[in-house]
Parts: C-alpha cells; structure tokens; sequence
C-alpha cells in the first residue's frame, strides 16, 4: 500500500515537472514567434538604432560584445532572408481580418437598410391603399391612375430591393417619378416636381435606394409641414469626374444643429463603406430657403449604355 502511494506520488510529480516544461516550452515558442513578428515589420532604421544602443550598452556595462555581435548577425540574417516574407504574410492576414470586418460592417448596414424599408414601406402602402379605396367612389379615374402608378412603383422598387451591389441613377429615377406620381396623387396641388437629369448620365452606377430616401426626407420634413406645400427639384451633374445628385425642396428648411435621421445616418454609413472618403452626402440651405440634399459619388458611366444592339 505504501508502495502504491509513494508510485502515485512520484508518478504525479513527473506529470508535475512535465508539465511545467512543456508550459516552458510553449511560452518559449511563443515569445520566439512574437519576436520573429517584430523583427519582420519592424523599420531598418529604427533596428540599426537598437543595434547601436545594445553594442554601447554591452561595451559600457557588460563587456559581452561577442555575445550582442552575434544577436546582431542573427537578427540580420533572419530579417534579410525570412523577415520579408514573414511581414508579407502578416499583411495579408491583417488585410483579410480587415476584409472580412468591411463584409460583416456592410452586411450589417444593409441589413438596417431593409429594416428602415420593412418599416417605411407598409405605412406608404396602407396610405396609397386607402387613398385608391376612397377615390374608387369619388373619383374613378384618379384612382385608376394612382393604381397605375403604384403598380409602376412596385415594379421599379422591389428588384432594386432585393438586387446587391449598386444600381444605375437611371433606376432610381424610375422609382422616385412612379413614387413622386403617388405622392402628388395625394397631396396634388401642393406637391410640384421638376427632374432635371442629362441623358447620358442615367446609365451611370448610383447606389440603390439612396435618392429615394433623400425625396422621402424632403416630403415628410420640409414639404408636408408646409400648409401650402411646394416643389422638390432633382437635379444631376457631373464636375471632376464627381456625379452629384441633389434634391432641393423650398419647404421649411431643417435645423442644421440637430442629428441625422435613421434613413440619412444609413446612407452616411453606406457610402462610407462602399466608397470610403469619396463619397458624401452633404446638407445645405439654400439662400431661397428650403433644403438642399446632395449625394456625391464618383462618376461611373457605362460605356456600353446606348450602344447598338
């Protein structure tokens, strides 16, 4: 029995100091491997500057000047052959880790995205709905053009919903005009609309539903307020190979010292993504009054847009 104890015993302590060597063991390669990092990514300049330090130190001190010489050689030899190839390697990984936050950082802005038009669209559509029920007794016609016009709507909106990527400016043109049709149907003498865009910009990219909510801000905080309404005014040029979109409305102007609304943060947040620091948008008040929104994006035109089939 005291035999079994003092076995167990020994048995726990090797188990014990083996342990404590593979720790040992790991740490090392750990620290060899951080060091091997830094070495590759580290500046010349700043290793001479260390290679000088430690051969003063070493001769003022310690008087171990084979000892750094041969750190140096080393720490040479290591930087020059694997030291390149280390840091390329780190790059790319750094490059991937930053790739893959971008993906899951625009997956989570369109995702927003959809909600704020799960929650934008059911209202428009219960109003749209019930404006073409009480002109079915009222006014036939009328409401069978604003059902036209919804159906048009729907049409230009849904695959631009669920496409990926960036549309054409031509398509949101499209849908804004069958919104902005709707939209006059209701508030009629009170809404007036002007589209002021060049034919050989409407094949150019432009992000998808972005313009949409721009004329969505302009109805809701600068129109509708107003009791005798007013216009909204869509206009397109391109300056220095810059594609700018503006909406002007001559409603009751914004508060240039509060936030952004969800809609206008979104698209903030979409075309830093998609185009980091080329791309605004940019508020204004015009010195006529109202509101100036304007998207700016680089131009992309497609070449192949009116060519012959």
């Amino acid at each position: 029995m005291k035999k079994n104890r003092l076995a167990q015993a020994g048995y726990n302590n090797a188990k014990s100091l083996l342990d404590i060597i593979r720790e040992i063991g790991e740490t090392a390669v750990t620290l060899w491997w951080h060091f091997f990092d830094w070495l590759a990514q580290v500046e010349w300049r700043k290793l001479v500057i260390i290679w000088l330090l430690l051969l003063i130190l070493s001769a003022s001190l310690f008087h171990v000047n084979e000892q750094a010489w041969g750190f140096i050689l080393a720490s040479f030899g290591l930087k020059v052959l694997a030291g390149g190839k280390r840091k390329a390697e780190l790059e790319a990984r750094s490059a991937e880790s930053h790739a893959d936050e971008e993906s899951i950082e625009r997956r989570v802005v369109e995702a927003r995205m959809a909600a704020l038009q799960a929650q934008v669209e059911p209202h428009f559509l219960f109003n749209t709905l019930a404006l073409i029920g009480q002109l079915i007794e009222t006014d036939p016609p009328q409401a069978a053009r604003i059902h036209q016009n919804l159906i048009d709507y729907l049409r230009a909106t849904l695959p631009q919903m669920r496409a990926k990527g960036a549309g054409t400016l031509g398509r949101q043109i499209e849908m804004s005009r069958a919104y902005l049709a709707i939209m006059q149907a209701r508030m009629r003498s009170r809404l007036a609309v002007s589209v002021d865009v060049p034919q050989d910009m409407l094949s150019a990219t432009f992000p998808v539903m972005m313009l949409q909510i721009l004329i969505e801000n302009a109805i809701k905080h600068g129109l509708e307020p107003k009791i005798d309404g007013g216009r909204i005014d869509i206009r397109a040029s391109v300056d220095n190979q810059m594609l700018q979109v503006d909406v002007i409305d001559d409603g009751v102007g914004f508060n240039p010292f509060s936030s952004d609304g969800v809609g206008l943060a979104n698209v903030r947040e979409r075309l830093r993504i998609q185009y980091g620091n080329r791309a605004q948008l940019v508020i204004e008040a015009p010195l006529t009054g109202g509101t100036r929104a304007s998207i700016r994006v680089p131009y992309a035109p497609d070449i192949f847009a009116g060519a012959p089939k």
